[in-house]
């Protein structure tokens, strides 16, 4: 016996080293912000790289680095956004937390000794270890994996979120800028034409052939054509603003970009949706699908507490080397429910069911008065523009042209004319206005659905939208 306890002893020792050997080791890796805003500011627009991204997603689409479309400009997005990486490695951190989730908690072990130095016996040492081992079997473990997995999903979803967000902020600034840049071009001529007729309005006045209030009208023209064209700048900065956020870089990273959008004056009718696909694409919402997961949770919880009316039991095989005599027990341990049976636990996680089942339909309500919403204003807002454009259009442009005919013929002056042509560019301006109407109405179709209805990104494979 006095050389069996030199072995215990040389026995645990070397398990607790060899255990303490291949543990994992901690390796800082701090932050700088500074540095990351640094590089935020030199991150440039890798156009190679986007083509390449491009192609993989959609290998139909015309992927031209020198042709920023839609489809470039979304393969862009996907590889630099940082709120989109923040989602992948959330991702990721969830992968990992579902495979965390399936190893067994570990044992405890207990180390004892004890000295009696008064005892007649040559071996006064007493040494004992004891161990605690939970069976982690039944309802406690499938809901720890269970509630793991449904995280996984809900990451996915989360990112399948972050990317169709990045989306829609990358194409209403990309509208908005089109847009701007077409009213910026009608402002420029409307205030070239507005400082003309001011310039004739005065000529006039000077002879006595017109009011002042007249020429104060006129200069309230020349006034607003002002303030529309700098209304156009600013909506311009600030689309391309929206685009370098959706891509992830500064508005100087896009300095000098071709952007283009195919038959953007020629919105496509996205409103000829059948029912069909509009309950397909709602099934298909990820914001939909995570209130599923979130149900399929408060279920597994409600498992869980149920779980936790029977006793979570534990085994503890020991040793025991007490003055010459091994001993080797056995506990088995019980933890016990409530007094209760743990009732309160279980009709708390049924309500909470309750509740994830009706935020559940009403998030699907809200989904679908979001679509029916949406249908109506774009349906309106194209029948609009088409009336705009099928009416006032061709009256202003008439109303120009025999402006034109009566000013070459010696009937018409200056500033009879200029009224002429600033009428068909304000008729232009308001078909922009009414343009940009209907191009917003589009994409709050295509957000309440959570797809593209039209332009390249058609291309691009469902899981990749």
């Amino acid at each position: 016996m006095k050389i069996l306890r030199p072995i215990c002893l040389g026995s645990i020792c070397l398990s607790l080293v060899l255990g303490a050997s291949a543990c994992t080791h901690y390796a800082p890796r701090p932050v700088d912000l500074s540095a990351i805003a640094a590089q935020r500011e030199r991150r440039t627009l890798d156009l190679g790289q986007a083509a390449t991204t491009c192609r993989r997603l959609a290998p139909k689409a015309e992927c031209n680095p020198s042709r920023l479309d839609r489809a470039m400009l979304y393969a862009a997005m996907f590889d630099t956004n940082p709120a989109i990486a923040a989602a992948r490695q959330h991702v990721l951190s969830a992968v990992a937390a579902a495979r965390s989730a399936k190893q067994a908690p570990g044992p405890k072990l207990t180390l004892t000794t004890e000295y009696a130095g008064a005892a007649p016996d040559p071996s006064p040492w007493l040494l004992g270890a004891s161990s605690e081992i939970p069976l982690d079997i039944g309802g406690a473990r499938a809901v720890r994996i269970g509630s793991a997995e449904l995280a996984v999903v809900t990451a996915r979803y989360d990112l399948a979120e972050t990317v169709w967000s990045a989306r829609m902020t990358l194409v209403r600034g990309l509208a908005q800028l089109f847009v701007a840049d077409r009213q910026n071009v009608a402002a420029s001529e409307l205030v070239a034409i507005q400082e003309r007729r001011f310039a004739a309005m005065e000529r006039r006045v000077n002879a006595g052939e017109a009011s002042r209030a007249e020429l104060e009208r006129v200069r309230a023209d020349l006034a607003d054509a002002r303030h529309r064209h700098a209304d156009a700048d600013a909506r311009r900065e600030a689309g391309l603003v929206e685009i370098a956020n959706a891509i992830g870089v500064s508005p100087a990273a896009l300095a000098g970009a071709a952007f283009a959008w195919d038959g953007f004056e020629a919105p496509q009718d996205v409103t000829r949706v059948s029912a069909d696909e509009r309950r397909i694409a709602l099934l298909a919402r990820a914001d939909l699908l995570k209130s599923m997961v979130a149900y399929d949770q408060a279920e597994l919880d409600l498992r869980g507490e149920v779980a936790k009316q029977y006793p979570a039991i534990t085994v503890g095989p020991g040793f025991t080397w007490e003055r010459g005599l091994v001993k080797i027990p056995f506990n088995l341990g019980l933890s016990l429910p409530p007094f209760d049976l743990n009732r309160k636990a279980i009709a708390a996680a049924t309500a909470r069911r309750s509740e994830a089942a009706a935020k559940l339909e009403a998030d699907y309500a809200a989904a679908i008065g979001a679509v029916d919403g949406a249908l109506g204003e774009a349906d309106a807002a194209q029948r609009a523009l088409d009336e705009f454009r099928r009416l006032d259009l061709p009256i202003a442009a008439r109303l120009a042209a025999q402006a034109d005919r009566e000013l070459a013929a010696g009937s018409l002056d200056r500033a009879d004319w200029g009224a002429a042509q600033a009428g068909r560019l304000t008729t232009r301006l308001l078909e922009l206005d009414a343009l940009a109407r209907a191009l917003t109405a589009d994409l709050a179709l295509e957000d309440a659905l959570r797809r593209p209805l039209s332009g390249p990104e058609l291309m691009i494979g469902r899981g990749e939208q």
